[in-house]
């Protein structure tokens, strides 16, 4: 698969010439659809350098047994490649897989878990200094043997790296901005030009290309972005973003670390509980960042998948605090005040999390009621069935009684937590409700009349009686008392058409059996004739039926019924018994009778 890329995207200018006055020939490459197609095929699609690295070292091995350009055996000497060297395309081919490889290598590092030490750093800068010296190289060989295009491209690129390593060394911001913008000038005027698949990776790369280049400025001091668009540029997906993500992501991290070391205790229902650790204070303020997105004033635009994304993040950093809060305990040894502070923090840390999970379920819930009456002209667009609803209600339930126990299990307890401990058994009570109106759903879709009319009341009553228990507190929820009055009249509709409908189907039955009766006789009962393809080929009728409609076609009778034929006459002979037969005897042999044949009597 890689060498039919290679061969589309290497290419000779103009049929070769047998004139030997053509000495220069010049090389095209497309070079970003070339890295492009190798890229997305060999783990940059998920973010696998390492894997992009051993196929560039293959490809360099192949490229070197091909070409002959071999560094002798025992002894390694490297042969320099030069203007006089490129005699094929190839030869700038390995040039350009060998900065590759190195960028690779830097970008692998890059991705460690932890981040990479002081020294994997050094190593990490060396490697994009190698890229560099090789893109740079490859520009000046595509500029003395590649054609105009070849050659743009080539310094784009080299452009690029540039920029990339002196936007990983932290110096230079207006250097690298300068490479940054003609690497982008170069493809927006390519991206006007040549196929569609070109245009759009032309395009493609200048979007990846703009988060720098406003990064940049932005260290400069000639924008003034905020955090918040940062972060959005950081959500851009590419593989030419993941350096710079990995930037945003460590200067993120040490913003975070410095705000954390105000972060001395954690306020809880009443209680403040301290904390020591720096990894679990970095860990509550990136939840805590987080949850702002989802309640500040701008959360009513942010689509619905993006909040469970949020959501997965803030999980992942309260079970990071809590594996902190945890690795702690193990360590305090016999310090019973120390243990009592981090058994408080690890309480208060689960008990957010179930007030997470509880509103993500929720919104899940939204997600499904949406796709419950959404109708689109779209028939693979799926709609939500009762039955789900159900299920995430169950979820509901349990977290509440979870989040419920939690907070209450402790000896002494302040009004807060009794405070919510109510509030988790309303929030309990409205579920059930919602629950019980959907599991009527369900059973009417099922034609369960009776059992779906019992349930509606059923859901009606704990409706009513979850409005009254928010119309006593202070502190009450308005959304959860609108849907609780939308579901109480809701229920009372449903059940008044639901008792409509099962007399009707009661009436319906008796109509329907008498009907039936009436048309019993004892002939049997007529069965209706269909008329096939073949029986009315003089009337304009489909026989195969309906597309949506799944019957069978009516062409002809297969198998074929049993046909009546004629069979060959019978012939009786009746005068065989009155035909007297003349004797045969004086035409017979006679046995001869002698003495030795008597004896053998």
């Amino acid at each position: 698969m890689g060498k039919e890329n290679d061969a589309t995207a290497m290419e000779v200018d103009g049929p070769k010439s047998n004139n030997p006055d053509q000495i220069n020939p010049r090389y095209s490459i497309n070079v970003l659809q070339l890295l492009k197609s190798a890229q997305m095929q060999h783990g940059l699609r998920h973010g696998d350098y390492a894997r992009y690295r051993r196929y560039c070292t293959a490809r360099l091995r192949r490229l070197y047994k091909s070409l002959k350009f071999t560094h002798g055996r025992g002894k390694y000497t490297r042969r320099a490649i030069n203007e006089s060297t490129v005699t094929e395309v190839r030869y700038l081919h390995m040039v350009l897989y060998t900065a590759e490889r190195a960028w690779s290598h830097a970008m692998e590092k890059r991705q460690l878990l932890d981040g990479p030490n002081a020294k994997q750093r050094i190593y990490l800068i060396g490697r994009l200094r190698k890229a560099v010296k090789w893109a740079d190289l490859f520009s000046g060989l595509c500029a003395a043997k590649g054609d105009s295009r070849t050659s743009l491209e080539a310094e784009a690129y080299a452009s690029y790296m540039n920029g990339l390593l002196l936007f990983e060394q932290d110096q230079n911001w207006d250097t690298a901005l300068k490479n940054f913008i003609s690497s982008r000038a170069v493809y927006e005027e390519l991206g006007k030009y040549g196929d569609l698949e070109n245009q759009v990776l032309c395009r493609e790369r200048v979007e990846e290309l703009e988060p720098s280049i406003r990064y940049c400025r932005h260290k400069i001091g000639e924008s003034n972005l905020k955090t918040s668009e940062l972060l959005q540029i950081g959500e851009m997906e590419g593989p030419a973003l993941d350096l710079f993500k990995a930037k945003l992501e460590a200067a993120m991290a040490e913003a975070r670390s410095q705000q954390a070391a105000s972060l001395t205790e954690f306020h809880w229902l009443g209680h403040r509980f301290p904390i020591s650790n720096a990894k679990t204070r970095v860990a509550i303020l990136k939840a805590q960042e987080l949850e702002k997105d989802l309640h500040g004033p701008t959360a009513d635009s942010i689509p619905a998948e993006k909040k469970l994304a949020v959501f997965d993040k803030i999980f992942t950093a309260y079970h990071e605090a809590r594996s902190f809060i945890r690795s702690d305990l193990v360590s305090a040894g016999n310090a019973d005040s120390v243990k009592d502070e981090l058994n408080g923090l690890d309480k208060a840390v689960s008990a957010v999390l179930g007030q997470r999970t509880i509103e993500r379920n929720q919104l899940l819930v939204s997600i499904a009621k949406s796709k419950l009456t959404w109708r689109r002209d779209d028939k693979n667009e799926k709609v939500t069935k009762p039955e789900e609803l159900v299920r995430l209600y169950d979820l509901l339930l349990q977290n509440t009684a979870d989040l419920s126990d939690l907070v209450s299990s402790g000896r002494d307890r302040k009004p807060e937590e009794v405070a919510f401990t109510e509030d988790c058994d309303l929030q309990s009570t409205a579920f059930r409700a919602q629950r019980c109106f959907y599991l009527a759903k369900s059973y009417s879709s099922a034609g369960k009349r009776a059992e779906t009319y019992v349930l509606y009341c059923h859901a009606r009553s704990l409706a009513e009686n979850a409005l009254k228990k928010f119309q006593t507190v202070t502190s009450t929820d308005e959304v959860m008392i609108k849907e609780l009055r939308t579901l109480y009249n809701e229920c009372r509709a449903n059940s008044c058409i639901e008792h409509a409908t099962g007399i009707m189907e009661h009436e319906k039955v008796s109509e329907n059996l008498s009907k039936k009766v009436s048309t019993i006789s004892l002939g049997g009962v007529d069965k209706k004739v269909e008329k096939f393809l073949l029986e009315n080929l003089d009337v304009y009728e489909s026989a195969v039926g309906e597309p949506n409609v799944k019957s069978v076609p009516r062409i002809e009778v297969f198998p074929p019924a049993f046909q009546s034929i004629p069979r060959n006459p019978i012939v009786l002979d009746l005068a065989y018994n009155c035909i007297d037969f003349p004797s045969l005897e004086n035409r017979m042999k006679k046995d001869k009778k002698g003495f030795i044949s008597r004896l053998w009597r």
